[in-house]
């Protein structure tokens, strides 16, 4: 698929906005959603509809045969090695908590080290908060430097033998850096710590190999990958997934119950809970036959080259000053405008056609970090084209005009 063709495969682009063209550049927030995924949810719900693992009746065999294919199509994204370590859930978020919740109860005591970043989001923060409360473990947080990026030396200075789990974003929301998550992995592998992978902004704009890269946990979500909302995925190891306990009890996460003793089932099973999202699952399959259409490389070049026209085009704006310029980034660009609220630019923006996002985009310590409120983001997908950047730089500079 050519990339002069690939907007033409997302209905909701053809929308206007206060009568203008849409140009989205929300993406990181959450990505539209191509025919081709929109098409595999409505055909389940039209051809298929039918609990999964439990009929032996026809359709619920092809319902488990599709949702069980999506499963499949997520180890060969990830490239695991096997669908036992593809657990779904509902979204990096759940797959955080899962981690902290089950691993980490039954692994972590009091005065054990947890390291995470300065570019956290939230959902990489509060398990980590919830579990220090509980168990009495202690939080080490990386620091960042002016451009957004981490030292590596700095990370490699606050690892230790206390230090039990690195859990750390691949790439920022807020701020578009992608950490060196290899080496990263290498080091805490060297103090005997496990580490999880927040690969929710990483997974829409580049490659992702788990064993390569090592990680013990990786955790993402559809709907930031042209995947419908409500489902995402936690890898593991395998190893570390067969020790951990169950974190939800009901249906489909057993072998068999009695009032006095209850067997769990084989991985993944034994960490889902109930009747999962199966549309979901098979959109998210979905998903990532569009992406691999495209060509994962191919996806990473493309929106590299948006990124760096973007931001060229922006730094000519007087009075903008983007926040995070690190060396290695992905297609997101956060920047303040001197004098000028970025609720107020963003509504402005509205106004021409543009979504943008301006808040602090669940990572306030981020915000603090560079001593702002908020930014105004915009994010890339494989829709955006120069034409959209061109029309942000005009909306801004429109605004700038009517509110300094």
């Amino acid at each position: 698929m050519k990339f002069s063709d690939i907007r033409d495969a997302f209905p909701i682009l053809k929308l206007q906005e206060n009568g203008q063209p849409l140009v989205y550049l929300d993406s990181g927030a959450t990505s539209q959603k191509p025919l081709k995924v929109i098409e595999a949810i409505d055909h389940y719900y039209r051809a298929e509809n039918a609990n999964v693992h439990r009929g032996v009746y026809g359709l619920s065999e092809r319902a488990t045969e599709s949702y069980e294919g999506a499963r499949e199509k997520v180890r060969h994204f990830l490239n695991a090695s096997s669908t036992k370590e593809i657990v779904f859930v509902r979204g990096t978020t759940e797959a955080i908590n899962l981690v902290a919740q089950t691993w980490g109860r039954e692994n972590l005591t009091a005065g054990d080290e947890v390291l995470i970043t300065e570019m956290e989001h939230h959902s990489n923060i509060v398990p980590w908060q919830l579990l220090r409360d509980q168990l009495g473990i202690k939080l080490v947080v990386v620091p960042i430097n002016d451009q957004g990026e981490i030292s590596l030396s700095d990370y490699e200075s606050l690892l230790s033998e206390k230090t039990k789990l690195v859990s750390v974003v691949h790439m920022s929301n807020a701020l578009g850096s992608i950490n060196p998550v290899k080496e990263m992995t290498t080091l805490a592998h060297k103090v005997g710590a496990k580490v999880l992978l927040d690969g929710a902004q990483a997974v829409p704009h580049m490659a992702v190999d788990v064993q390569s890269l090592d990680c013990d946990f990786y955790a993402f979500s559809a709907h930031k990958m042209y995947g419908p909302t409500g489902i995402g995925v936690l890898y593991g190891k395998e190893a570390l997934l067969e020790a951990m306990p169950p974190y939800q009890g009901g249906g489909d996460m057993i072998y068999s119950v009695t009032f006095d003793k209850t067997e769990y089932n084989e991985l993944p099973y034994k960490f889902e809970a109930g009747t999962p999202h199966i549309a979901g699952g098979i959109g998210l399959g979905a998903a990532i036959d569009f992406m691999l259409d495209i060509g994962l490389e191919n996806i990473a070049q493309y929106e590299n080259q948006l990124l760096t026209e973007a931001t060229e085009k922006l730094q000519q704006i007087e009075g903008l000053k983007i926040i995070g310029q690190a060396a290695n980034k992905g297609g997101v660009i956060s920047f303040v405008i001197e004098g000028v609220h970025p609720h107020d630019m963003a509504t402005l923006m509205d106004q021409d056609g543009i979504a943008v996002r301006a808040s602090h985009h669940c990572a306030m310590p981020v915000m603090q970090r560079f001593n702002v409120p908020a930014t105004i983001r915009a994010s890339l997908g494989v829709y955006n084209n120069s034409e959209d950047i061109d029309r942000l730089i005009a909306s801004i500079k429109e605004a700038i005009d009517m509110l300094v």
